[in-house]
């Protein structure tokens, strides 16, 4: 599950651990600077250093705009004291206009730095040493040395089509967001063509979705924001309104060929509450 964006650093130690003593499987942390949320990278750390068995993933960071080289080595430390608890999922650009400056490259270049960012960062988590000359970033013979026995998994954000190709070129996985199970499942569809075209495949339980919850009713403003990016879609196939809601959309992604799921909170709803709703469908889905 995610914590959203209004749990920032004095409640995020605590949800931590109700997470970890609950049993919940992992946990996503947003990219979202202008918010209270904690920083992903530094709250993974603090997360994985205070647990034993909860996994913890990004859910998304902006990729472009970050030295691939910085970000494998980061990904390499994690993974080295925490083994097989790291989801890194990286994404093209902020969902939030207002912070995609932040994340500075060539204008017009945003998906070619991306392919080569992600294509060096995964290199440097597989091989022994790297020479690597492209038109954004060059290494000449260097290695990580603690990087993963088992290169991680890199997961991708985006449901643009040219996203989707990506996920089936370049990933292990995919997580989507704001669509509808019937475009869920499609997309899933064009990332097993892509990656069949490539001569990959992507694990069949690597595909998810990050699904915002209300539990009192979608409020205005992200109600607004699914209209924007969804202008013929109604919200209430976005957004669930309500946890029955919330378990209908998600029994239409099962459908779909979905298996992992993130849950975030929308709209008003204390912490330990959500969390609690979250065990209960959990459990009714797995029954």
């Amino acid at each position: 599950m995610s914590l959203g964006a209004d749990v920032g650093v004095t409640g995020f130690g605590n949800a931590v651990d109700r997470l970890e003593e609950t049993g919940v499987d992992s946990l996503w942390l947003p990219e979202l600077v202008y918010s209270a949320a904690v920083d992903p990278l530094i709250g993974m750390t603090h997360a994985l250093a205070r647990t034993r068995r909860l996994k913890v993933g990004t859910g998304v960071s902006v990729l472009p705009g970050r030295n691939p080289v910085l970000v494998a080595k980061q990904l390499a430390t994690l993974a080295g004291l925490a083994p097989k608890r790291v989801l890194p999922v990286f994404g093209l650009q902020s969902a939030s206009p207002a912070e995609r400056e932040l994340f500075d490259v060539p204008r017009g270049r945003r998906g070619d730095v991306f392919d080569e960012s992600l294509s060096l960062i995964r290199l440097l988590l597989s091989e022994d040493e790297v020479s690597f000359e492209g038109e954004f970033f060059s290494v000449d013979k260097v290695s990580l040395s603690d990087r993963p026995a088992k290169p991680l998994d890199l997961w991708l954000g985006g449901s643009a089509p040219g996203a989707l190709r990506r996920v089936g070129c370049l990933a292990d996985g995919w997580l989507g967001s704001f669509l509808t199970p019937e475009q869920a499942g499609r997309a899933v569809v064009a990332i097993r063509e892509a990656a069949a075209d490539a001569g990959r495949e992507i694990e069949a339980d690597h595909y998810g979705l990050s699904l915002a919850v209300a539990p009192g009713g979608i409020p205005d403003n992200l109600a607004a924001v699914s209209r924007r990016r969804a202008p013929d879609t109604d919200p209430a196939d976005l957004v669930a309104g309500s946890w029955a809601d919330a378990r209908r959309l998600l029994e239409g992604f099962l459908e779909g060929g979905l298996t992992k799921f993130v849950l975030r909170p929308a709209g008003p709803v204390p912490a330990e509450e959500f969390l609690a709703h979250f065990l209960e469908l959990a459990d009714a889905l797995q029954n």
